[in-house]
């Protein structure tokens, strides 16, 4: 039997831990809503306890892809599993507030290593990497599918501690398997790319890396915030069909997200296929409308309207990340990641405590929204200045002429 090769094993651990990266930073808001009545605290008392390990989940990405770049991109990948999974488990065995930040934080530290390494670790082993990076989109959306599920299930059945203890364990299992995969010599740490292409001008990757490092912050603050309110903004606004449980609106959420993952894979082609420029411009020209509406929106309407803006949001993923990976330079493609996360993970995780500022400021997310329609408008003009790709050039070029 023909066994799998290092590329391929590369490739199925990068998109598991897509989704664990996910689903641990994503456990705790659907925790919360049972904390509320155990710790007799306030909704935004309880969210902030997670800002900390949301700007590390960003802020330390950069030095965990510049580690990937110059150690070992598999090695890191092994902390990251063991580190993510223990600071669950032990997140699990906290009682107080600084407690749970403390575990928080550890888990937002470790699992800040995913997306820079196992990002660059799977374009690396990729031949098409619109597609690969589209696939592992989906494992990603099936990762904040699942937390919500997963936290609102073990949190309503076994108690909350078990929404962090079993998710630990299964993680750590699978950072021992990567180790003893690496320890046999079955994967390799390739710094080639298996499928090279050749490399943009300077000043392109330049005026993109200008243009991007504004589009990901935006970008990274719809969906860091947009992910932490939505269970909230589902048990008030749809409160008769969530039943006012953790479990019902966290179930709510899947759904969403559990629909949105074939949308990665519409990006990825797209991004494989098209201008990734003007797919980019156009997904958030049409997102921009929806939260705006959204914002005056109760009961069921609001449900296909956050739906279709979430299936938006997750089109422009992949193609983002295909710009990224287009505009960067192989070596430092660890590291450009790295710094992508840093604005969209680390400075963007301030969506987090605004989110709390305004539910506990208005009493309603109708402000929130809007600010998030605004963000999706200055998203359309920024991409505007991007450089034209090559998908966009050699379309252009095949396009007939029209007499």
């Amino acid at each position: 039997m023909k066994q799998p090769s290092s590329a391929a094993i590369a490739q199925a651990f990068s998109q598991v831990g897509h989704s664990y990266s996910h689903i641990f930073m994503l456990l705790y808001p659907t925790v919360v809503l049972g904390l509320e009545r155990e710790l007799q605290m306030g909704y935004g008392e309880l969210l902030v306890l997670m800002t900390l390990g949301n700007v590390l989940f960003g802020v330390a990405a950069l030095p965990a892809g510049w580690l990937g770049d110059k150690w070992s991109a598999p090695g890191m990948m092994v902390v990251f599993f063991l580190g993510t999974g223990l600071s669950s488990i032990l997140t699990g065995f906290m009682s107080t507030p600084f407690g749970l930040a403390t575990g928080l934080s550890l888990i937002g530290l470790f699992a800040s290593i995913y997306h820079p390494v196992g990002m660059a670790w799977l374009v690396r082993n990729a031949v098409n990497r619109g597609k690969a990076l589209g696939v592992n989109g989906v494992f990603g959306s099936l990762g904040i599918a699942g937390a919500a599920t997963i936290a609102g299930t073990l949190t309503d059945g076994l108690g909350w501690r078990w929404a962090f203890i079993v998710p630990g364990i299964i993680c750590v299992a699978t950072g021992v398997a990567l180790w003893v995969l690496v320890q046999r010599g079955a994967v390799a740490d390739t710094k080639a790319d298996v499928k090279p292409t050749p490399a943009p001008a300077k000043h392109a990757m330049l005026r993109a890396f200008v243009v991007l490092s504004i589009t990901m912050l935006c970008t990274g603050l719809i969906y860091q915030s947009l992910s932490t309110a939505m269970p909230k903004i589902f048990a008030e606004r749809l409160a008769s069909y969530t039943g006012g449980s953790a479990a019902g609106a966290g179930m709510l959420v899947s759904v969403v997200y559990l629909c949105a993952m074939g949308a990665q894979l519409v990006g990825g082609h797209l991004a494989d296929r098209h201008s990734m420029r003007g797919v980019y411009i156009l997904v958030y020209f049409l997102q921009a409308p929806l939260l705006a509406i959204a914002a005056g929106l109760w009961g069921l309407p609001l449900y296909p309207v956050v739906l279709a803006s979430v299936l938006l949001n997750t089109i422009a993923i992949p193609v983002e990340n295909s710009l990224l990976s287009h505009y960067s330079p192989e070596k430092w493609r660890g590291t450009a990641f790295g710094a992508k996360f840093v604005l969209a993970l680390g400075v963007s995780a301030l969506g987090v405590p605004l989110v709390a500022f305004i539910r506990d400021s208005t009493g309603d997310f109708l402000i929130y929204f809007l600010l998030l329609a605004a963000l999706s408008l200055l998203i359309v003009a920024a991409s505007l200045a991007l450089p034209a790709d090559r998908k966009a050039s050699a379309t252009e070029a095949a396009a007939p002429v029209k007499g």
